[in-house]
């Protein structure tokens, strides 16, 4: 499958490559990636910011917010189904929504919101969780209350 690979941290140390499907475990949908965003924390990655706290070996596949649908799902999965289309932020250490397919932790998952296209939710998910951990965890807003 065609996939945007880091072959080298830095700016320059990545390329379009052929690589292997994925491999679909118990717990994993594979889903066909219909489009991903890019956001701070994949420049990050490339250019190995993090390369001492998280340890991908190059070759790897970045992009760490997507949107596609399901075409397969592990024998463990439940909530899923062939079809379905769903936005994602694959956990560290299984990212690699710049590529046609990836496998993700069914935890990773959500179904797309029927108001949003493939295009806008795969802009959400980083974006999404850094405002709840903001709003909620850190600040803990209510409902009803205002910001």
């Amino acid at each position: 499958m065609k996939a945007f690979v880091v072959e080298k941290y830095g700016k320059d140390g990545a390329r379009a490559a052929q690589v292997p499907e994925p491999t679909v475990g118990d717990r994993d949908v594979l889903v066909r990636v219909s489009a991903a965003s890019i956001n701070p924390l994949d420049k990050m990655v490339r250019n190995g910011e993090f390369k001492q706290l998280l340890k991908y070996k190059p070759p790897f596949v970045l992009g760490h917010d997507l949107a596609g649908v399901v075409t397969r799902v592990g024998s463990a999965v439940r909530g899923f189904e062939v079809g379905d289309e769903v936005y994602a932020r694959p956990r560290d250490l299984r990212v690699g929504g710049f590529a046609e397919f990836i496998a993700i932790d069914q935890d990773d998952v959500a179904p797309k919101p029927a108001s949003l296209t493939l295009e806008e939710a795969a802009a959400v998910p980083l974006v999404a969780l850094a405002a709840w951990q903001i709003l909620v965890d850190r600040a803990r807003v209510k409902p009803g209350q205002k910001v």
